[in-house]
């Protein structure tokens, strides 16, 4: 799981959500960072498409220890 944040998010609510890594199937800059999942539908986030390659990459160690 990787915590990420909702692009354009109200700043007051932070827009932070946990999203399971193991669902993703595409992560692109387009110039923003779409996220799409297995079953098609497709997430913009904050950070860059390197960060959540690291985030997920950490993760996929962690389980993987």
């Amino acid at each position: 799981m990787i915590k990420l944040t909702k692009f354009n998010s109200d700043k007051s609510k932070k827009g932070e959500f946990i999203l399971n890594a193991e669902i993703i199937e595409t992560i692109e800059e387009t110039p923003d960072t779409v996220i799409t999942l297995t079953n098609g539908k497709k997430l913009i986030v904050e950070e860059d498409m390197e960060d959540v390659v690291r985030m997920v990459m950490k993760y996929k160690r962690a389980i993987f220890k």
